[in-house]
């Protein structure tokens, strides 16, 4: 895929698409609130990874582009999407098994992950500001990965299963960067939606009817939470904006979701809030802006009905 530096646009214009991928990243960044209150409710990992995308999946099905022009773009979004479904399966299950900060940290090296597989499958070799802001959110994840907040008692498959997350993000933040540009941005998000919801249909049936629901009504409003508050409208965000950035600056713009998760923890879990923390943030938010933007070709766009 084709891509040019991004200094056709003005730096205003630059600092407002990055700051579009970072507000995102805040909605992203509560999904560990309404992932553990979904299953203190008595919902599957399945069945909450379900939820949150199959209301965006209904709203934007209409959207689902297959003419013949966007049919390939639009079957790598499927696939996309069915490796971010599986990723959430993952973390929801991680949340249960291991401690928050520890599964955090795990989730935080996405952006890594979203360097070596452009890389390597796409040859977006990133240059040494991208290592750079990938080196610096690792810094900030492990300086929050201490002892007292993660402990020892971790278990393999926990830390196994933790892993999906960041690498079916770090996959999907590729095919969008790299294969869906030529969609306007609701084609784009629809067969995300629906690839994760295919892939995690099957896994919640088999988790049965009782685990697919929460255990009163009052819950119901956390369902809605997490489909609207975590997906569909910072997908929007992403998916709109993110292409005019590239991959590496989207990847460290998305990582400010580490704060916020020290936030959510914070609040809703009572997980101390400490200089560590602050000193985290301030790694990722220099990260952002030591990570050059780069965008997809005009001619793509071009292409976009």
């Amino acid at each position: 895929m084709s891509t040019q530096t991004a200094s056709s646009d003005s730096p205003k214009n630059i600092a407002i698409y990055t700051g579009m991928v970072m507000l995102a990243a805040v909605g992203f960044g509560t999904v560990p609130y309404f992932a553990r209150s979904l299953t203190e409710a008595g919902m599957s990992a399945s069945a909450i990874a379900f939820c949150r995308y199959a209301i965006t999946a209904v709203v934007l099905l209409p959207y689902l582009n297959l003419r013949e022009t966007f049919r390939t773009a639009t079957f790598w979004g499927i696939a996309a999407g069915a490796a971010m479904g599986i990723g959430w399966i993952g973390y929801v299950t991680a949340l249960k098994s291991a401690p928050f900060p520890v599964v955090s940290v795990i989730y935080m090296t996405y952006p890594v992950f979203t360097l070596v597989l452009g890389w390597v499958f796409f040859h977006d070799r990133p240059n040494r500001w991208s290592y750079a802001g990938a080196g610096m959110i690792l810094i900030a994840a492990l300086l929050v990965a201490t002892p007292a907040d993660g402990g020892a008692d971790v278990s393999v498959s926990g830390i196994l299963m933790a892993f999906l997350a960041p690498l079916g993000f770090a996959f999907a933040i590729n095919i969008l960067t790299q294969k869906l540009v030529a969609l306007p941005p609701l084609s784009r998000i629809a067969p995300v939606s629906i690839g994760a919801v295919a892939g995690l249909f099957p896994l919640m049936l088999a988790g049965g009817v009782s685990s697919a629901l929460p255990d009163s009504a009052a819950h119901v409003w956390l369902v809605l939470g997490i489909a609207l508050v975590t997906a569909l409208v910072p997908q929007l965000l992403f998916v709109s904006f993110a292409p005019m950035i590239g991959t590496a600056r989207s990847a460290m713009a998305g990582s400010i979701e580490l704060p916020v998760m020290f936030l959510v923890g914070w609040m809703a879990f009572g997980v101390p809030f400490t200089v560590v923390q602050l000193v985290a943030g301030a790694l990722v938010v220099g990260a952002v802006f030591v990570t050059p933007a780069r965008r997809a070709g005009l001619r793509d766009y071009a292409r976009a009905p």
